[in-house]
Protein backbone atom coordinates (compact mmCIF):
# COMPACT_ATOMS: atom_id res chain seq x y z
CA UNK A 1 0.00 0.00 0.00
CA UNK A 2 2.93 1.91 1.11
CA UNK A 3 4.64 1.37 -2.34
CA UNK A 4 1.46 2.46 -4.21
CA UNK A 5 0.82 5.74 -2.54
CA UNK A 6 4.89 6.42 -3.27
CA UNK A 7 3.85 5.48 -6.99
CA UNK A 8 1.04 7.66 -7.03
CA UNK A 9 2.53 10.73 -5.51
CA UNK A 10 5.54 10.36 -7.61
CA UNK A 11 2.96 10.20 -11.02
CA UNK A 12 1.46 13.06 -9.98
CA UNK A 13 4.74 15.65 -9.39
CA UNK A 14 5.94 14.21 -13.09
CA UNK A 15 2.55 15.59 -14.47
CA UNK A 16 2.74 18.55 -12.08
CA UNK A 17 6.12 19.41 -13.43
CA UNK A 18 5.55 18.57 -17.08
CA UNK A 19 2.66 21.11 -17.07
CA UNK A 20 4.84 24.10 -15.32
CA UNK A 21 7.46 23.23 -17.99
CA UNK A 22 4.64 23.56 -21.07
CA UNK A 23 3.31 26.94 -19.17
CA UNK A 24 6.71 28.34 -19.08
CA UNK A 25 7.20 27.23 -22.79
CA UNK A 26 4.20 28.90 -23.99
CA UNK A 27 3.09 31.61 -22.01
CA UNK A 28 6.55 33.09 -21.02
CA UNK A 29 7.16 36.46 -22.86
CA UNK A 30 10.20 36.84 -24.72
CA UNK A 31 14.01 37.36 -23.31
CA UNK A 32 13.66 41.09 -24.80
CA UNK A 33 10.62 41.97 -23.00
CA UNK A 34 10.99 40.21 -19.20
CA UNK A 35 14.22 42.44 -19.60
CA UNK A 36 11.85 45.05 -20.31
CA UNK A 37 10.15 44.63 -17.72
CA UNK A 38 12.64 44.10 -15.18
CA UNK A 39 14.04 47.56 -16.22
CA UNK A 40 10.72 49.49 -15.85
CA UNK A 41 10.55 47.70 -11.93
CA UNK A 42 14.27 48.81 -11.73
CA UNK A 43 13.49 52.42 -12.30
CA UNK A 44 9.96 52.56 -10.67
CA UNK A 45 11.96 50.87 -7.67
CA UNK A 46 14.40 54.01 -8.28
CA UNK A 47 11.75 56.86 -8.20
CA UNK A 48 10.18 55.24 -5.34
CA UNK A 49 13.35 55.21 -2.84
CA UNK A 50 14.16 58.65 -4.25
CA UNK A 51 10.71 60.15 -3.56
CA UNK A 52 11.30 58.50 -0.21
CA UNK A 53 14.85 60.20 0.44
CA UNK A 54 13.19 63.43 -0.74
CA UNK A 55 10.31 63.43 1.99
CA UNK A 56 12.59 62.82 5.01
CA UNK A 57 14.83 65.38 3.93
CA UNK A 58 11.92 67.78 3.88
CA UNK A 59 10.43 66.63 6.90
CA UNK A 60 13.74 67.74 8.31
CA UNK A 61 14.46 71.06 6.57
CA UNK A 62 11.27 71.89 7.77
CA UNK A 63 11.83 71.12 11.51
CA UNK A 64 15.50 73.05 11.03
CA UNK A 65 13.65 76.01 9.06
CA UNK A 66 11.43 76.48 12.63
CA UNK A 67 13.88 77.71 14.40
CA UNK A 68 14.74 80.83 11.92
CA UNK A 69 10.82 81.78 11.90
CA UNK A 70 9.24 84.80 14.39
CA UNK A 71 6.28 85.64 16.07
CA UNK A 72 5.76 89.04 15.71
CA UNK A 73 3.55 90.97 17.75
CA UNK A 74 3.30 94.75 18.08
CA UNK A 75 1.48 97.90 18.95
CA UNK A 76 0.35 101.36 17.68
CA UNK A 77 -2.05 104.40 17.39
CA UNK A 78 -3.22 106.61 15.40
CA UNK A 79 -1.95 110.31 16.78
CA UNK A 80 -4.65 112.86 17.53
CA UNK A 81 -7.02 110.26 18.02
CA UNK A 82 -5.85 108.67 22.17
CA UNK A 83 -9.08 106.18 21.77
CA UNK A 84 -7.86 104.46 18.75
CA UNK A 85 -5.28 102.05 19.67
CA UNK A 86 -5.03 98.46 17.91
CA UNK A 87 -2.18 95.49 18.31
CA UNK A 88 -0.57 93.46 15.67
CA UNK A 89 0.37 89.79 15.21
CA UNK A 90 1.99 87.91 12.49
CA UNK A 91 5.10 86.12 11.31
CA UNK A 92 8.79 86.79 10.62
CA UNK A 93 11.59 84.81 9.42
CA UNK A 94 15.55 85.55 9.46
CA UNK A 95 16.51 86.57 5.63
CA UNK A 96 20.39 87.67 6.46
CA UNK A 97 22.26 88.69 9.48
CA UNK A 98 20.50 91.09 11.26
CA UNK A 99 17.34 90.76 8.92
CA UNK A 100 13.71 89.45 8.86
CA UNK A 101 11.63 89.56 5.99
CA UNK A 102 7.65 89.80 6.65
CA UNK A 103 4.57 91.65 5.37
CA UNK A 104 4.09 95.32 4.83
CA UNK A 105 0.81 94.79 6.18
CA UNK A 106 2.58 93.45 9.83
CA UNK A 107 5.75 95.72 9.70
CA UNK A 108 2.54 98.62 9.21
CA UNK A 109 -0.52 97.25 10.14
CA UNK A 110 -2.32 100.43 8.81
CA UNK A 111 -1.23 99.45 5.22
CA UNK A 112 -3.88 98.17 3.18
CA UNK A 113 -6.68 98.72 6.29
CA UNK A 114 -9.56 100.38 4.53
CA UNK A 115 -11.53 101.28 7.89
CA UNK A 116 -8.47 103.16 9.71
CA UNK A 117 -7.67 104.90 6.27
CA UNK A 118 -11.18 106.32 6.50
CA UNK A 119 -10.66 106.99 9.72
CA UNK A 120 -7.98 109.30 9.53
CA UNK A 121 -8.06 112.68 9.49
CA UNK A 122 -6.01 116.14 7.93
CA UNK A 123 -2.69 116.11 10.47
CA UNK A 124 -3.81 112.19 11.36
CA UNK A 125 -0.98 110.23 11.19
CA UNK A 126 -0.76 106.26 12.45
CA UNK A 127 2.40 106.08 14.73
CA UNK A 128 4.50 102.11 15.75
CA UNK A 129 4.66 101.83 19.27
CA UNK A 130 5.78 98.79 20.05
CA UNK A 131 7.24 96.01 17.59
CA UNK A 132 8.86 92.97 18.78
CA UNK A 133 9.79 89.62 18.00
CA UNK A 134 9.95 86.00 19.77
CA UNK A 135 11.97 83.03 18.40
CA UNK A 136 11.77 79.56 19.40
CA UNK A 137 14.06 78.59 21.94
CA UNK A 138 14.86 82.47 23.74
CA UNK A 139 12.61 83.94 27.07
CA UNK A 140 13.24 87.48 25.60
CA UNK A 141 11.40 89.15 22.82
CA UNK A 142 13.81 90.93 20.09
CA UNK A 143 13.04 94.58 19.16
CA UNK A 144 12.38 95.06 15.16
CA UNK A 145 12.89 98.53 12.76
CA UNK A 146 11.16 98.51 10.16
CA UNK A 147 14.21 99.10 7.12
CA UNK A 148 12.49 98.74 3.45
CA UNK A 149 8.75 98.14 2.93
CA UNK A 150 7.63 97.35 -1.04
CA UNK A 151 6.24 100.13 -2.46
CA UNK A 152 3.37 97.73 -4.51
CA UNK A 153 3.63 93.92 -3.42
CA UNK A 154 2.96 92.96 0.68
CA UNK A 155 6.93 92.79 1.85
CA UNK A 156 8.34 94.42 4.62
CA UNK A 157 12.35 93.96 5.38
CA UNK A 158 12.86 94.62 9.12
CA UNK A 159 16.16 94.81 11.10
CA UNK A 160 15.89 92.76 14.59
CA UNK A 161 18.21 94.16 17.75
CA UNK A 162 21.68 93.09 17.83
CA UNK A 163 21.88 90.44 20.22
CA UNK A 164 24.17 87.72 21.09
CA UNK A 165 21.15 85.65 20.28
CA UNK A 166 20.57 86.88 17.09
CA UNK A 167 23.65 87.19 15.90
CA UNK A 168 23.20 82.94 15.56
CA UNK A 169 20.10 82.97 13.65
CA UNK A 170 20.54 80.88 10.60
CA UNK A 171 19.04 82.74 7.22
CA UNK A 172 16.64 80.72 5.51
CA UNK A 173 17.74 80.08 1.91
CA UNK A 174 15.78 81.88 -0.78
CA UNK A 175 14.95 79.75 -3.94
CA UNK A 176 16.58 80.34 -6.98
CA UNK A 177 13.79 78.51 -9.33
CA UNK A 178 10.51 79.98 -9.63
CA UNK A 179 7.64 77.79 -8.51
CA UNK A 180 5.77 75.30 -10.32
CA UNK A 181 1.92 74.78 -10.10
CA UNK A 182 1.68 71.25 -8.26
CA UNK A 183 4.77 71.88 -6.34
CA UNK A 184 4.79 70.57 -2.40
CA UNK A 185 4.90 73.44 0.19
CA UNK A 186 4.93 73.78 3.61
CA UNK A 187 3.88 76.98 5.39
CA UNK A 188 5.55 77.46 8.84
CA UNK A 189 3.67 80.39 10.73
CA UNK A 190 2.19 81.65 14.11
CA UNK A 191 -2.14 80.77 12.91
CA UNK A 192 -4.14 82.41 15.59
CA UNK A 193 -0.83 84.18 17.29
CA UNK A 194 -0.81 83.59 21.11
CA UNK A 195 -4.43 82.07 20.92
CA UNK A 196 -2.96 78.94 18.59
CA UNK A 197 0.11 78.63 20.60
CA UNK A 198 -2.05 78.53 24.17
CA UNK A 199 -4.52 76.17 22.33
CA UNK A 200 -1.12 73.50 21.08
CA UNK A 201 0.71 73.76 24.69
CA UNK A 202 0.69 71.08 27.66
CA UNK A 203 -2.41 70.52 29.69
CA UNK A 204 -1.13 72.14 32.64
CA UNK A 205 -0.09 75.24 30.69
CA UNK A 206 -3.24 75.68 28.94
CA UNK A 207 -5.39 75.21 31.78
CA UNK A 208 -3.31 78.18 33.31
CA UNK A 209 -3.42 80.74 30.60
CA UNK A 210 -6.27 79.94 28.34
CA UNK A 211 -8.39 82.72 30.01
CA UNK A 212 -5.40 85.56 29.73
CA UNK A 213 -5.85 88.42 26.91
CA UNK A 214 -3.72 87.48 23.62
CA UNK A 215 -1.14 90.25 24.53
CA UNK A 216 2.70 90.61 24.85
CA UNK A 217 2.62 89.28 28.68
CA UNK A 218 1.12 85.86 27.51
CA UNK A 219 3.47 85.88 24.82
CA UNK A 220 6.23 86.33 27.18
CA UNK A 221 5.14 83.72 29.43
CA UNK A 222 4.96 81.10 26.90
CA UNK A 223 8.37 82.81 25.70
CA UNK A 224 9.98 82.03 29.25
CA UNK A 225 8.15 77.83 29.32
CA UNK A 226 9.95 77.57 25.26
CA UNK A 227 6.31 77.40 23.93
CA UNK A 228 7.06 79.81 21.35
CA UNK A 229 7.10 77.11 18.23
CA UNK A 230 5.39 77.65 14.85
CA UNK A 231 3.41 75.20 13.27
CA UNK A 232 3.71 73.67 10.14
CA UNK A 233 1.05 73.36 7.39
CA UNK A 234 1.63 71.64 4.16
CA UNK A 235 0.17 71.51 0.88
CA UNK A 236 0.29 72.03 -3.20
CA UNK A 237 0.72 75.59 -5.22
CA UNK A 238 -2.52 75.41 -6.74
CA UNK A 239 -1.94 78.61 -9.12
CA UNK A 240 1.56 81.40 -9.92
CA UNK A 241 0.00 84.77 -11.09
CA UNK A 242 2.43 87.26 -11.27
CA UNK A 243 4.05 87.67 -8.23
CA UNK A 244 1.59 85.71 -6.12
CA UNK A 245 1.18 82.38 -5.13
CA UNK A 246 -1.71 80.44 -4.64
CA UNK A 247 -1.90 77.34 -2.25
CA UNK A 248 -3.63 75.10 -0.39
CA UNK A 249 -1.55 74.61 2.80
CA UNK A 250 -4.11 76.01 5.51
CA UNK A 251 -3.19 79.34 7.56
CA UNK A 252 -5.11 81.80 9.48
CA UNK A 253 -4.99 85.51 11.05
CA UNK A 254 -1.52 85.57 12.81
CA UNK A 255 -0.03 83.36 9.58
CA UNK A 256 0.82 86.48 7.36
CA UNK A 257 4.91 86.71 7.12
CA UNK A 258 6.24 83.16 7.28
CA UNK A 259 8.17 81.48 4.68
CA UNK A 260 6.27 78.75 2.18
CA UNK A 261 9.10 76.23 1.46
CA UNK A 262 9.70 74.00 -1.36
CA UNK A 263 10.43 70.13 -0.41
CA UNK A 264 14.27 71.54 -0.40
CA UNK A 265 13.52 73.77 2.43
CA UNK A 266 14.18 77.17 0.29
CA UNK A 267 11.55 80.07 0.61
CA UNK A 268 9.63 80.29 -2.94
CA UNK A 269 7.19 82.65 -1.32
CA UNK A 270 6.01 84.29 1.48
CA UNK A 271 2.63 83.65 3.52
CA UNK A 272 0.24 87.17 3.01
CA UNK A 273 -3.18 86.26 2.86
CA UNK A 274 -6.60 83.68 2.76
CA UNK A 275 -9.50 83.52 1.02
CA UNK A 276 -12.74 83.26 3.42
CA UNK A 277 -14.73 79.78 2.15
CA UNK A 278 -11.88 78.46 -0.35
CA UNK A 279 -9.94 76.00 1.46
CA UNK A 280 -7.33 75.87 -1.71
CA UNK A 281 -7.14 79.87 -1.43
CA UNK A 282 -4.03 80.83 0.63
CA UNK A 283 -2.16 83.91 -1.06
CA UNK A 284 1.33 84.46 -1.05
CA UNK A 285 3.92 86.69 -2.42
CA UNK A 286 6.40 85.53 -4.65
CA UNK A 287 10.51 85.55 -3.43
CA UNK A 288 11.15 87.90 -6.46
CA UNK A 289 10.49 90.76 -5.20
CA UNK A 290 11.83 90.17 -2.02
CA UNK A 291 15.35 89.64 -2.92
CA UNK A 292 15.88 93.52 -4.07
CA UNK A 293 14.49 94.91 -0.25
CA UNK A 294 17.10 92.52 1.25
CA UNK A 295 20.09 94.33 -0.98
CA UNK A 296 18.41 97.88 0.21
CA UNK A 297 18.28 96.78 3.64
CA UNK A 298 21.89 95.93 4.14
CA UNK A 299 22.88 99.33 3.36
CA UNK A 300 20.59 101.04 5.30
CA UNK A 301 20.92 102.02 8.73
CA UNK A 302 18.34 105.04 9.58
CA UNK A 303 14.50 105.87 8.75
CA UNK A 304 12.55 103.25 6.85
CA UNK A 305 11.62 103.94 3.21
CA UNK A 306 9.83 102.69 0.52
CA UNK A 307 11.46 100.55 -2.40
CA UNK A 308 11.03 102.20 -5.79
CA UNK A 309 8.88 98.73 -6.54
Amino acid sequence: METWQRFMQGGLGMLALVGALLMAHYYAPPAAETSGLERQVHELSRQVEEMQREQSFSAAAVDEARESVAYIYGIYHVAGKAHFRARVAGTGFVVAAGLLATNRHVAQPWYGDREVTAALEPGETPVLEKLVAYFPGSPYPVALDPVVLAKHADLAVLRMEATAFTGKLRPLPLSAKPPRVGESVSVLAYPMGVTGMVAKSPAAVYERLSSHPDNADTAGELAALSLIRPSATFGHIGDVSGDKLIYDAPTARGGSGGPVLNLQGEVVGINSAYIDGFSGGTLGVTTGDLLPLIEIARGRSEQPVVAPR
